[in-house]
């Protein structure tokens, strides 16, 4: 009775097990029923929220942590939380009747099972060369960002503009443009003419250069030389406590994972542009798409140093697992966060502090993004509209779950994310679209998957679904208490043949009509008061 653990290349007889589970890729697959955990995993994953929430404090005191995502319980780009998941799954079937075998071929995961009461282990995946391939790879990943920030550093002209007034630190988004329309903050720079704009540096260059304007500006103008040729060379580097505690093997292997791209490259030319942009200009007041990311957090501190009020606009959705949103895993805890928090509706703002938000630092003040205008009608002679993530996995899984529900009469436009760009064949039912839902006249349904167009649909009236894979956590989005139906890799064709539109609901509750006069006295009070 228990857990069996090996790796993919030594399976034991199916005669030792009754089920079976693999973590991550797998060079084969064993005999025997497989079983389904895309609901398991997520309800597990829900079990260890607070855990990590506790140890992405402890990991972000150490210097390095900044340059990190697992550190900040940002669940989209770290899978700590998942694994933390997993752990929790083999310690409950290590305590069931019968025996479950577990195939994992990560070698830091390996190891870390294998140390559970009631686990029986084969030999570990060898560990060396996965370190290697990992750090190689992030070195030259670092490498080249450092290559094209130099490149465009010295190609952008350094603009004067004057010091002080109201901005907006924001994305280079495809759908923003040089006239001052922003993706995130809609039409706020018409509104308030001496609001300026200046662009994150992880944009992509042609789309930086086109929305550069006489009141919009790139932040990697404010880049330094001699710091970028030390890019190539940072990375999280976990203190030993952390890398050989309860939690060792995981937080080796999120170093290694998080290691193995330019990620931390970018985050420290980000803090660079940011800290030189804040004692040059010290403005009167930045606001930005706030999501508590460890950049933020360092934005808010110099920030502070400089005397400049900082605005965080809480721009999409905040759901139950997007647990980066909480103060918990702040190392300097409240005083982590921009001096007010703005929110698109009241549910986000209730989520925020059930989460430990002061209440006296935020603020209702409406939905920039999404057009209460935008009405897309059900026609089931439509085809669905598939709104992949920002997630490329999650991605595939779902444009294959898709492929397997044309063979039963559905057709599918497929949407990708418009910051991660998704390659596909179109085929037979599947049809690529580059147009947003709201674009749309009608669609049978949308089936989506941690992406706020989940949300937008559910308030149009459409029938929706929500995507879960298996193996892997996407996020739910939603605000507390709302749900929608979920499907997984091998029902998509059945849930959607009995989906029916859901109860109508309050649009302002989420997103809530823009407060004209509140940002106004947000991005403008301070300097009228000057």
């Amino acid at each position: 009775m228990g857990v069996l653990l090996h790796r993919s290349n030594d399976l034991p007889s199916p005669v030792e097990y009754q089920n079976w589970v693999g973590i991550g890729g797998l060079r084969a697959t064993p005999d025997g029923p497989a079983m389904d955990l895309s609901a398991a995993l997520e309800d597990s994953f829900d079990s260890q929220a607070q855990h990590w929430l506790k140890i992405g404090y402890d990991l972000a005191l150490d210097p390095s942590a900044d340059l990190a995502h697992t550190p900040a319980c940002v669940a989209n780009a770290s899978d700590f939380g998942a694994m933390l998941g997993w752990g929790a799954l083999l310690k409950k079937w290590s305590d069931q009747t019968g025996t479950v075998l577990v195939v994992c071929d990560d070698p830091w995961l390996f190891r870390h099972f294998r140390r559970f009461p009631g686990v029986v282990a084969g030999t570990a995946p060898p560990l060396l060369p996965q370190v290697l391939r990992l750090a190689i790879r992030g070195y030259l990943a670092r490498m080249r960002f450092t290559v094209r920030m130099v490149v465009r550093y010295l190609r952008q002209a350094r603009p004067s503009p004057a010091p002080g007034g109201s901005w907006v630190l924001t994305y280079a988004h495809p759908s923003s443009n040089g006239a001052g329309q922003d993706a995130y903050f809609g039409d706020l720079m018409s509104k308030l003419p001496g609001l300026r704009r200046v662009l994150h540096v992880d944009g992509r260059a042609e789309v930086t250069e086109r929305l550069i304007s006489e009141r919009t500006v790139a932040l990697s103008s404010w880049g330094s030389i001699w710091s970028a040729f030390g890019l190539p060379f940072v990375r999280w580097r976990p203190s030993r406590r952390h890398r050989h505690g309860p939690q060792g093997w995981l937080v080796r292997r999120a170093a290694a994972m998080e290691g193995g791209s330019a990620q931390a490259a970018a985050i420290r030319w980000q803090q660079i542009c940011q800290r030189r942009f804040m004692a040059d200009l010290r403005p009167n007041v930045v606001a930005w798409p706030w999501e508590n990311h460890a950049w933020e957090r360092d934005l808010v501190r110099v920030a502070r140093v400089h005397g400049v009020k900082t605005v965080g606009y809480q721009h999409s959705v905040v759901g139950r697992q997007m647990l980066n949103y909480a103060p918990a895993s702040n190392p300097d805890g409240e005083d982590g966060l921009p001096d007010m928090m703005l929110c698109t509706g009241t549910t986000t703002r209730t989520q925020l502090m059930q989460w430990g938000v002061p209440s006296a630092r935020t603020r209702v003040a409406g939905a920039h993004r999404f057009a209460a205008s935008a009405k897309v009608e059900y026609d089931p002679a439509q085809p669905v509209f598939l709104a992949l993530p920002f997630d490329l996995a999650t991605a595939a899984d779902m444009l294959e779950a898709a492929r397997r529900a044309v063979k039963s009469g559905f057709r599918f436009w497929v949407k990708d994310h418009p910051m991660t760009p998704f390659q596909f064949q179109e085929s037979a039912g599947i049809s690529r679209v580059h147009r947003p839902l709201t674009a749309c006249s009608a669609v049978r349904a949308v089936v989506y998957a941690a992406t706020t167009v989940g949300l937008e649909a559910v308030l149009m009236g459409l029938p929706t679904l929500r995507f879960r894979p298996s193996g892997r956590i996407s996020l739910d989005i939603l605000p507390v208490g709302l749900s929608v139906p979920v499907t997984g890799p091998n029902d998509l064709a059945e849930v959607l043949g009995t989906l029916s539109s859901p109860p109508p609901l309050d649009r302002n509750l989420f997103f809530a009509p823009v407060d004209e006069t509140l940002w106004a006295d947000m991005m403008e009070g301070r300097a009228n008061e000057q």
